[in-house]
């Protein structure tokens, strides 16, 4: 916790033993965190890492609170009704699973109707973490069921750098933007080889968001807008790293902060068919000075 965040809670710890009931106060939740924490803007200011009780469900930017004032505030509740999730996207996704009702095995044939005797099994890896099993039987006595269609990939990024003066920064293992030190304008990276591109061959991409996190201790607390660039590398080049289609503001986070940005249209065709390869951020001066990581691309197939 900061020390401006400390003295704010004890000011209202304070204010709230002065009455007889004690209580919460009202807050907006500015982002929420990558250590499962909020950052708060309450009375004026900017609260940062602010944990949150469990009654506190399905969190979201922008919500308005109930927290206990405290030396060390905490969120109790969401102000008003919890979200609901979308039914219909619910039952479509349960509708494209295929479950298996028991898995049984003996030294003689099953016993029952509609049995199929299976000579090979084969197996593959599908990506995500998922597997993909056929049997080749002696005499197809049943159509086969037909795979569900591939709803979407997860692609995450192979490296990052950031670059400073022509040449890739020493320093800077993860991607950033602007300057603080008046030592040059930094350009930020992410690199995925050809793997997005792979991901999306041979299908019809309806969607692709990217999820970044605002890394501590890099310019102010408050949101910064991210600068987002496409760039055509496969890899970190070892000279100056240029810049592509950009830049679009997508998303702005406050320190310590996790967000996904929805990328444009033609950013994302771009992306599928391999003309552009990943992403870059880019900034002159101070006022948006920030660091990032994450960057991983999930692709929504239709």
């Amino acid at each position: 916790m900061t020390e401006a965040s400390r003295q704010l809670g004890e000011d209202l710890a304070r204010a709230t033993a002065s009455t007889a009931a004690g209580g919460t106060v009202s807050a907006q939740v500015i982002d929420l965190t990558d250590n499962g924490t909020v950052n708060l803007m309450m009375g004026g200011s900017l609260l940062l890492d602010v944990p949150c009780a469990d009654s506190y469900r399905n969190r979201q930017r922008d919500d308005w609170v109930a927290v206990r004032p405290g030396a060390r505030p905490v969120v109790m509740w969401r102000l008003g009704p919890d979200p609901v999730e979308d039914s219909v996207e619910v039952r479509d996704a349960v509708k494209d699973v295929q479950t298996v009702r028991a898995v049984t095995w003996g030294t003689g044939a099953p016993s029952g109707s509609g049995w199929q005797e299976a000579v090979t099994p084969w197996v593959r890896q599908a990506g995500d973490g998922q597997v993909e099993l056929y049997y080749q039987v002696t005499t197809a006595t049943q159509p086969s069921p037909q795979a569900p269609a591939a709803k979407g990939s997860l692609v995450s990024a192979t490296s990052a750098g950031s670059w400073r003066g022509g040449r890739r920064d020493a320093y800077h293992d993860y991607p950033m933007q602007g300057d603080w030190t008046g030592r040059g304008d930094l350009r930020g990276a992410w690199f995925y080889g050809s793997t997005i591109a792979a991901a999306c061959a041979g299908k019809t991409v309806a969607a692709m968001k990217v999820k970044f996190t605002r890394r501590r201790g890099s310019g102010r607390n408050s949101r910064v807008p991210m600068h987002l660039y496409l760039h055509d590398y496969t890899s970190a080049p070892s000279g100056q790293l240029s810049l592509d289609e950009g830049p679009e503001e997508l998303l702005s986070l406050s320190v310590g902060a996790t967000g996904t940005a929805t990328l444009p249209a033609s950013w994302r065709d771009k992306l599928a068919a391999g003309t552009r390869r990943g992403l870059a951020i880019y900034a002159r001066g101070s006022r948006d000075y920030a660091a990032f990581s994450g960057g991983t691309v999930t692709i929504t197939f239709s």
